[in-house]
């Protein structure tokens, strides 16, 4: 650990309270309203064809963001191009989207432990699985109340080139913020985080809902709470 000028801080499950198996059928199901209300398309029809779209950026390679994959994917949709759908979609993150909040919890210790990485000194990044877009991941960053931190890298769909577990992600993430991967520390709740050891990165495992390591994951470096997080920070 004394090597580490990086920390990159998974979000759901790590940072705010939210077990995405709950979270994401209220989240098609909202949407896919608002695309069945336009007169676009049945809800399974849309939702079918979301999770085609979704699968496109899972699988990125790098070779463009995951925005441009999705989009080259889903549009057009049923006759109906980006210009038409995109306000759709626009309205939906500003209405729908933030009424979901009461699906997810805030973490007592998730401020404290981002606000004393930031005041170590340490570079630190909202390192979120970027399927979603910009508006979406700052609206959970804000129900975790850790919105209003200086980080220097905040993934989102817009901006990455792969989605855990690909080791190009977290690679990725490494070089946004000028540092090797065996400088990182990356926290998470997830298998999918805990790969980034094979990057070379020392990982905290956070247990929660979504925790299910098998033997094909690397051990975690550490685990504990984000109070134990915190503790470990301060005594380096």
């Amino acid at each position: 650990m004394q090597n580490i000028k990086a920390i990159l801080f998974d979000l759901d499950g790590t940072l705010l309270e939210s077990n995405m198996e709950n979270f994401l059928p209220h989240y098609f199901e909202r949407l896919a309203a608002r695309v069945a209300e336009a007169q676009i398309a049945p809800p399974k029809v849309f939702i079918a064809h979301l999770l085609a779209a979704t699968e496109a950026m899972v699988a990125n390679d790098g070779r463009a963001t995951n925005e441009a994959l999705f989009v080259a994917a889903f549009y057009p949709f049923a006759g109906h191009g980006k210009d038409e759908l995109e306000p759709i979609f626009q309205n939906f993150y500003a209405v729908d989207f933030p009424q979901l909040r009461d699906l997810t919890d805030r973490k007592p210790e998730a401020r404290s432990v981002v606000q004393l990485a930031c005041a170590l000194g340490y570079r630190v990044a909202i390192a979120t699985n970027p399927l979603f877009p910009e508006t979406a991941i700052r609206q959970r960053m804000e129900w975790a109340g850790v919105a209003d931190f200086p980080y220097h890298w905040v993934t989102t769909y817009e901006n990455s080139h792969a989605c855990k577990p690909n080791l190009r992600y977290f690679d990725e993430v490494a070089e946004r913020l000028g540092v090797a991967p065996e400088d990182c520390l990356m926290v998470g709740d997830e298998a999918m985080d805990m790969v980034a050891a094979r990057t070379g990165m020392t990982t905290f495992l956070v247990p929660g809902s979504a925790t299910n390591l098998d033997h094909s994951v690397p051990e975690p470096a550490h685990r504990g709470t984000l109070g134990d997080l915190a503790m470990l920070l301060e005594t380096l």
